[in-house]
């Protein structure tokens, strides 16, 4: 969620209604910013190809969409700076995988993609100290594309 010079949550800047106010970015985006570069990190030196980030589908956000070897993986990437509200992974509900699943599809479609796919999460907790935990789930889940 962005929010205004003023610290006031403002959804119509995100969607771009009032290109006009001034945004700065929230601590919360700071974090997932940094989770996200951590991820890409990842998996490029796992040999992985990043195929797009940031791929937007609707109001859902693929936040990273990847190819190992043959199989396009869509990457759900969590952040967090402690445990006080659980697991990172913990915060992909049956509700998000679906929509994760809906913004899939749609790239798959818009891209001519018909083969293999899966879908990971990768967790990561970020420390005080500056160095991070990070967890790669593969086939984290498989909602229900076709």
């Amino acid at each position: 969620m962005t929010v205004n010079w003023l610290g006031i949550r403002c959804p119509e800047a995100d969607e771009g209604l009032f290109p006009y106010l001034p945004l700065v970015k929230t601590d919360r985006q700071d974090t997932g910013r940094r989770g996200e570069a951590i991820a890409r990190q990842h998996l490029l030196d796992l040999g992985y190809e990043i195929e797009a980030v940031n791929y937007r589908y609707r109001r859902v956000e693929l936040d990273i969409v990847a190819r190992e070897g043959d199989c396009l993986v869509f990457v759900e990437v969590k952040t967090r700076r402690g445990l006080a509200y659980g697991h990172p992974s913990g915060a992909v509900s049956a509700a998000k995988e679906a929509r994760i699943s809906r913004a899939a599809k749609a790239y798959m479609y818009e891209t001519g993609h018909d083969w293999e796919v899966r879908f990971d999460i990768i967790s990561i907790l970020l420390h005080q100290d500056g160095s991070h935990t990070l967890e790669h789930l593969r086939d984290a889940f498989f909602p229900g594309l076709f």
